[in-house]
């Protein structure tokens, strides 16, 4: 649980075309809100298709809002509208690659093809930004790893001490 003044915001964006046309059910985001809400954090989601425009159009808006944290979710393979780390990567002022070695390495545990996931982590301004892919699968490994390292990493965003 986060020990702040205020509320943690987080920004979840499901990066779908079938989800964002209506055509599929999003099962990651929810289950995303309801872990982070779970650990404190005030939740907005969005759902978007997949684009490198659509996915910056979002994240834009998510730390206009204010975000603490946001996690997009899908996009992060081979196929060929898979561009979310396209979309984020020229965003990211850090790189966080650990984060994203040890997601995928977890992932690795029980499914071979997390490798192929390219979701990139980093930091834009004091917002920490976590690509996931959008199996809820993969976004509960995702989410196992990540989570735990968000106090610390928040805490170090806004000058903390080590």
């Amino acid at each position: 649980m986060l020990t702040q003044q205020r509320t943690p915001r987080a920004f979840v964006i499901t990066v779908s075309d079938r989800s964002a046309a209506g055509e599929r059910e999003d099962r990651s985001g929810p289950l995303v809100e309801q872990h982070l809400t779970d650990h404190g954090f005030a939740v907005t989601r969005q759902i978007v298709p997949d684009g490198v425009e659509t996915v910056r159009t979002a994240l834009t808006q998510a730390l206009d809002g204010g975000a603490d944290v946001v996690f997009t979710l899908g996009g992060t393979g081979v196929s060929p509208r898979d561009r979310t780390p396209e979309a984020i990567a020229p965003m990211l002022e850090l790189e966080l690659i650990g984060v994203a070695e040890a997601i995928r390495a977890h992932g690795l545990r029980t499914t071979p093809t997390a490798a192929l996931s390219r979701g990139p982590c980093g930091v834009i301004g004091t917002t920490v930004v976590i690509a996931l892919p959008g199996s809820s699968g993969a976004v509960r490994d995702g989410l196992e790893v990540a989570v735990p390292l968000l106090p610390h990493l928040l805490d170090q965003l806004r000058g903390g001490d080590h």
